[in-house]
Formats: C-alpha cells, sequence, structure tokens
C-alpha cells in the first residue's frame, strides 16, 4: 500500500476526530466550571512549556547531529569544556520555565483552597457502600445518587462517608477528593452551564464499586428553586 499526503491527512483528521473531548462525558478536557476550568488553564500551560522545551531540544539534538556528523576527511570537531556562558544559560532558562509554571499552579492551588462565603449553596455529601447521599441543609431535603445545583452559583460540598473510603470525583465540574470516615473535605464550583452529567465514584470501594455512579444535574436559578 502506498499513501500520499491526502492520505495522510485524513488519517490525522480522523486520528483528532476521535480524540473529541465532547464524546466523553467524563473527560476533564472539556471544563463547565469555574474551578474546572482553573485546573485546565495550569494543565495547558504546562503542556504549552513542555513543547515548546521538546521543540527547542530536539531541533538542537538534531542540528548538532547534522552538524558534527562523521564524514569522510572530516576534521575533529573542536573540543569545549567548562563554557561558563552556556552552564549560566542552561540554569536560568530552566528556572525561568520551573517559575512560569509555578506560579500560577501556586496561585490557582491558594485560590482553589479557600472556601466560599455564606452566599455558597451547601450540601453535604456521604458516601455509602454503595450509594452517594446528598443533603441540602439550607433546603431540608436530601437526594441519593443525583446532586442537584444551580448555574451559575457557588456550591461548597462538605464531604465524609458513612463507611470505607470513597473517592468523589466531579469530572468536568472540579477535582477529585477522597472522602474518610469520621473526616471532612472540602469542595466547591460554579457550573456554567445546564444540563445533566454524569459522575463516578473512583476508589474502589468494594465489589459493587463499579456501580457507584451519580449524577450532576445543572438547572437554572429559577427551576432549581
Amino acid at each position: 500500500l502506498r499513501f500520499g499526503a491526502p492520505d495522510l491527512l485524513l488519517i490525522v483528521a480522523l486520528v483528532l476526530t476521535g480524540c473529541a473531548p465532547d464524546q466523553y462525558p467524563q473527560t476533564t478536557l472539556l471544563p463547565r466550571a469555574d474551578y474546572a476550568r482553573d485546573a485546565d488553564a495550569i494543565m495547558r500551560l504546562t503542556l504549552l512549556w513542555a513543547t515548546i522545551v521538546f521543540v527547542l531540544v530536539e531541533g538542537a539534538l538534531l542540528v548538532a547531529i547534522w552538524k558534527f556528523r562523521d564524514r569522510p576527511g572530516a576534521a575533529e570537531p573542536v573540543q569545549t569544556h567548562g563554557n561558563t556562558t552556556l552552564e549560566i544559560l542552561w540554569t536560568i532558562i530552566p528556572a525561568f520555565i520551573l517559575a512560569m509554571i509555578a506560579v500560577p499552579t501556586v496561585r490557582t492551588i491558594f485560590k482553589t483552597a479557600q472556601k466560599p462565603g455564606p452566599e455558597a449553596l451547601q450540601v453535604e455529601v456521604i458516601g455509602h457502600q454503595w450509594w452517594w447521599e446528598f443533603r441540602y441543609p439550607q433546603l431540608g431535603i436530601t437526594t441519593a445518587g443525583e446532586l442537584r445545583v444551580p448555574s451559575g452559583r457557588t456550591v461548597t460540598l462538605e464531604m465524609t462517608t458513612a463507611d470505607v473510603l470513597h473517592s468523589f470525583w466531579l469530572p468536568q465540574f472540579a477535582g477529585k477528593r477522597d472522602v474518610f470516615p469520621g473526616r471532612y473535605n472540602n469542595l466547591w464550583f460554579k457550573a456554567e452551564v445546564e444540563g445533566n452529567f454524569p459522575a463516578q465514584c473512583v476508589e474502589f470501594c468494594g465489589v459493587q464499586h463499579g456501580r457507584m455512579a451519580y449524577r450532576i444535574v445543572s438547572l437554572q436559578p429559577d427551576e432549581f428553586g
């Protein structure tokens, strides 16, 4: 078989189509809340700098391989050692790149670690073998397997477990939080869209772990009540 440029372009297009995040409801590459968007921005920033480093390093490697390749009759390349300028440069450049990644990362860590104010909707999340319980103390209601939230309003989650260790995950809305017996972890997010989204426990918690799913139902504020 012989492949031309059009065939290769078609193959690349098909591969990229299969990577579209909107086809995978539990993807983290399609953020739908402020918390998830901040985490996604850090991931993309890190990927950008990693790509730049890869291109520069591999480019320099290819140039060196081509320029100093062995050829008949070629003289021995000039050997260099202890070049102070180069040593300073390859110390400063990595430090600069790490700073460009570390500063926004630390800023995001502190931002996402803050607890929202009293205006946020409070939800108590309790993990069970093998279902999730959601209590709304401000509203006096409890749901099972379905986290209902109003879009455009911050939701703060106080999470624990009634039995074994579980892990609460909101793929497109926030991060993961392990939940432990007798201990409370916190998480928050503000949904930016309405819809019905699947989520899952991501810590093996027993024989029915694979069935410990729930749904995030994001509603318009007037529909939420």
